[in-house]
């Protein structure tokens, strides 16, 4: 077997604004090279469908979590690499287990559907606002939504949400592997941490508790001792995060799609349950989120030899794409009969804990959206995100007749 670092594998730019504007001319170069796996600046890519889903339940061999994203901003020591290192989604083993079974009922399907009723309300709420504007930055917009959606799980006011934006915006920022973004997630750090502070202390000091506030749940995990102070507030971020940059990115990255397909917006307007197959069909076509996992100790997997502290970046948005598994993945086809086989949430003991409540917010969001903004044209070019991170469109400006 071969050290993979000395093979002659392809090249992906994954952090150029040119792949994220448009990956797949890219990504078919590369897989002439090799069907599953390439190199970028810092490591690797896994890009197949088959190889990813293996991976992704090798937790012997790859490790959740930010090692190398810390290394390379030089950051080590500080209370943003402490938070990377130890949140939900970056342990594994028994801690992780304490930390996600902490919260886990609070995710569930049957409590995802619980919530749909709230989902309505914020929504209509927002198009209440914005919809007689006539025309607006439609990523600006979608980026209140999961947030308010998150806010109202956790029982907390969304006062906060507007001057806390840009730390969120920045926050992952910090994986798109850019030297610039340093002082901006550090800065924005500050904001979340204090956020996140004071509300577990006004919560607490109030004596107030509501059984359905999933920020009570975690305050009462702690007092049983199943969280320390820090753990309980960085679950707190790491929701409020996750409620911010990817449900609201995939609602952009929908309405981008549907703009092309006047069709199918209107049917969108008249069908839930049609909105639920775009959603998928979304998540299928173009995920937006791509997991880091770092190399345990040495290890062989098919013909390769990985070196401990290699960082493979598990990129779903390229898996999703590959022909042997989607017919024509580059259509977008809400009809096809496999689209729910996405890896967008990933797979093993790391699947998005927040996918039931993703999938009905986007619904329901979209259901409401496409009744309220009618005939919706683009009056500008989406700009995109970097892939790395949460990708997605950065701004998406359209008009429409309000409804």
């Amino acid at each position: 077997m071969e050290l993979a670092s000395e093979l002659s594998l392809p090249t992906l730019p994954v952090e150029t604004l040119e792949f994220a504007s448009n990956p797949d001319p890219f990504l078919e170069q590369a897989r002439a090279g090799h069907p599953w796996l390439a190199k970028f600046s810092q490591g690797y890519v896994v890009h197949g469908y088959d190889e990813l889903c293996e991976l992704f339940t090798d937790d012997v061999n790859l490790l959740p979590g930010f090692g190398p994203v810390i290394d390379f901003y030089g950051v080590r020591g500080t209370m943003w690499a402490r938070f990377m290192e130890e949140i939900v989604i970056a342990v594994g083993g028994d801690t992780h287990k304490r930390l996600r079974s902490s919260v886990i009922h609070a995710f569930t399907p049957r409590r995802a559907n619980r919530e749909r009723e709230m989902m309505q309300r914020v929504i209509s709420g927002m198009l209440d606002e914005w919809a007689p504007k006539g025309a607006f930055d439609f990523a600006e917009f979608s980026s209140y939504f999961p947030v308010s959606v998150m806010c109202g799980l956790l029982g907390v006011s969304t006062e906060p949400i507007p001057r806390m934006r840009d730390a969120l915006e920045n926050q992952l920022k910090s994986l798109t592997m850019d030297q610039a973004a340093k002082p901006l997630f550090m800065a924005g750090w500050e904001v979340l941490w204090d956020f996140a502070d004071t509300t577990v202390n006004e919560r607490e000091a109030s004596g107030e508790f509501d059984e359905d506030s999933l920020l009570d749940a975690i305050i009462a995990a702690k007092k049983e001792g199943k969280l320390d102070e820090t753990e309980a507030r960085f679950l707190l971020l790491t929701v409020v995060v996750a409620g911010y940059d990817t449900s609201k990115n995939q609602l952009s990255v929908t309405m981008n799609l549907l703009l092309d397909r006047p069709e199918m917006y209107q049917r969108c307007a008249e069908d839930l349950q049609f909105c639920r197959a775009v959603t998928e069909e979304s998540l299928r076509h173009t995920a937006i989120a791509s997991p880091v996992r770092t190399v345990a100790d040495d290890f062989t997997y098919e013909e390769f030899t990985f070196s401990k502290g290699d960082m493979l970046v598990m990129a779903p948005p390229l898996a999703n794409r590959d022909a042997s598994k989607f017919l024509d993945p580059g259509e977008f086809d809400p009809e096809r009969d496999n689209k729910d086989r996405h890896v967008a949430f990933g797979r093993g003991e790391h699947i998005c804990l927040g996918q039931f409540l993703a999938r009905n917010q986007l619904q329901e969001g979209l259901h409401l959206i496409t009744q309220r903004l009618r005939n919706p044209r683009r009056t500008g070019k989406a700009e995109w995100r970097p892939f790395l991170g949460a990708w997605g469109p950065r701004t998406l400006p359209i008009t429409f007749d309000p409804a």
